[in-house]
């Protein structure tokens, strides 16, 4: 039987004291895949698909990873590739980049990958991405794409029972705040926040564990406590 598989992270501004970058969340993403030269489908819908952000991963992924065959799934102004559903499944790793997960999810589902995903998850694909490209695989979170303001995201696969918070350290943005009193009022169901740096394996629908690119960074298990409250408990992160 195929084992499904979600790495889903909180990319970051690379600072001092960083070691590491967002490329080795890319690589772990990639590792989790188990290929020598894996096929990874890169899917920039969250960003509109801009054609300069796809020429620059384009470019990255083959500097860095030159071992992988590279393709990208555009569906601005239709498909990329005649066969979606067939392209999809003959990968090793689908990568969805972040940007507005709202829309993103608005055209997946007018376009029928809402289905195609989970087809791919229980087909043993790895499916990652960082901020909206987390998001996507819970049943929501905290988001910016509806205005400036945080607002609850409530339309995600939901192929994960679990809510999550991307970016949960962001001092410019109350994330943090937003997230534990969504989960508190019943708006969002409990779930993971992670800190930039911070990604969430998933074996299955449990999580199996935290890593991090970032010293001292970790996740959080958020649930409400049923009183109009909520519980967090820290999830260490594994440094990678």
């Amino acid at each position: 039987m195929p084992t499904p598989q979600i790495f889903a992270f909180s990319g970051m501004l690379v600072g001092a004291g960083d070691d590491r970058t967002n490329a080795d969340l890319v690589d772990h993403a990639v590792g989790l895949t188990g290929a020598d030269r894996p096929r990874v489908c890169h899917v920039p819908t969250a960003t509109g698909d801009r054609p300069d952000w796809i020429e620059q991963q384009r470019a990255g992924w083959a500097e860095r990873r030159p071992h992988v065959e590279f393709s990208v799934l555009t569906l601005f102004n239709q498909p990329s590739v005649p066969d979606v559903r067939r392209h999809l499944l003959a990968q090793d790793l689908i990568f969805v980049e972040g940007g507005s997960v709202v829309n993103l999810m608005a055209l997946w589902r007018a376009h029928g990958l809402d289905e195609v995903m989970r087809e791919c998850w229980e087909a043993g694909i790895v499916l990652a991405g960082p901020s909206a490209g987390s998001l996507c695989w819970h049943t929501g979170g905290p988001t910016d794409s509806f205005s400036d303001d945080l607002a609850p995201f409530t339309d995600g696969l939901g192929l994960l029972p679990w809510s999550n918070g991307v970016h949960d350290d962001v001092d410019d943005q109350p994330r943090r705040t937003v997230y534990r009193s969504l989960v508190a009022a019943g708006t969002l169901a409990g779930g993971y926040a992670t800190e930039d740096g911070v990604g969430l394996h998933y074996v299955g629908t449990d999580l199996h564990e935290a890593v991090t690119v970032r010293r001292g960074s970790q996740a959080w298990r958020v649930e409400p406590d049923g009183v109009g409250g909520h519980t967090e408990e820290p999830v260490p992160a594994r440094f990678v």
